[in-house]
């Protein structure tokens, strides 16, 4: 088993960090929240007084932090933790942030010696507890089978996608995606709702035909449809509207980036942007369907 730090422990580095544990690996944590970092102490990690002071002797050291902003202002700098990580230490970074971001900080580790890649994940809070994440890696063909041992303990499936960044950028493809998806999944069921459907029947219809897809099967926007959906659930829990909000924006980024043309993208960028200023930041983004079900009038 492995001496692992890891840093960040909110929705997803918690359990995360707590499946590491289970696994029998020795865990030194840190985060901001002195509840968090009191609940994996209970699991049975050491808590380190500092982000730096956690690397200390880490044979792989693990973030899962917010933002782009974040990521660099934690590795970055005369004092950031790249000054202190270990030599033979592998730095794992899953947080979802700016491909260029992952590129540039990667780049900051390669010449301090280290060796780092990008592994963003996907399967939410549930795959998170579950142990069923879905981890995209950029970096070194190296690196990522080093990762492979310890990733597969949080995770179920681990692709390599490429070079530093390619990570990062195969998340935000994907999530683009599933943005359009859900958005195009909450106008179709409403719609056949307003015009007298049972959107539980139009749901199998659809699952069952050429419009299926992952909402209609596994992650149904109407409330009710499926039971353990967030939709069920007053929209708690699951993916946040601001989250969605946050990943379309990457892809928006990208997109410039690469002078790739996205119209549905900034299509839903522009949707959850408005569902989000209505308040509907902290809810589940399969509450996009909400204001498609308000009546006229």
């Amino acid at each position: 088993m492995s001496r692992i730090a890891f840093i960040g422990l909110g929705n997803m580095g918690a359990p995360m960090a707590q499946n590491l544990i289970k696994a029998g690996h020795t865990l030194t944590v840190f985060d901001l929240s002195a509840a968090a970092l009191a609940k994996l102490a209970e699991s049975g990690a050491t808590v380190a007084a500092s982000a730096n002071a956690s690397v200390k002797d880490a044979e792989f050291v693990i973030t899962m932090l917010p933002a782009s902003k974040h990521v660099e202002s934690l590795y970055l700098g005369d004092d950031g933790l790249l000054a202190h990580i270990p030599a033979n230490a592998l730095v794992i970074d899953s947080s979802t942030i700016a491909a260029q971001s992952a590129i540039k900080v990667a780049q900051a580790a390669q010449a301090k010696g280290l060796s780092m890649i990008d592994a963003p994940v996907s399967g939410g809070t549930g795959g998170a507890i579950a142990g069923t994440l879905t981890f995209i890696v950029g970096g070194p063909k190296a690196d990522f089978e080093r990762a492979q041992p310890v990733l597969s303990q949080m995770g179920k499936n681990i692709f390599h996608a490429g070079d530093a960044g390619a990570g990062q950028t195969a998340k935000i493809c994907n999530n683009m995606l599933l943005g359009i998806l859900m958005a195009g999944t909450a106008e179709a069921i409403a719609m056949g709702v307003k015009s007298g459907l049972d959107p539980a029947v139009l749901s199998d219809i659809i699952s069952k035909s050429s419009g299926r897809n992952w909402a209609t099967e596994l992650y149904n926007p109407y409330p009710g449809v499926m039971p353990n959906a967030p939709a069920s659930k007053e929209y708690a829990g699951g993916f946040g509207t601001d989250l969605m909000l946050k990943d379309l924006g990457l892809a928006a980024e990208a997109a410039l980036h690469t002078k790739s043309a996205i119209p549905l993208g900034e299509l839903a960028r522009n949707l959850y942007a408005m569902h989000s200023a209505s308040g509907s930041g902290p809810l589940d983004f399969s509450s996009i369907i909400q204001p498609l079900l308000k009546k006229s009038g």
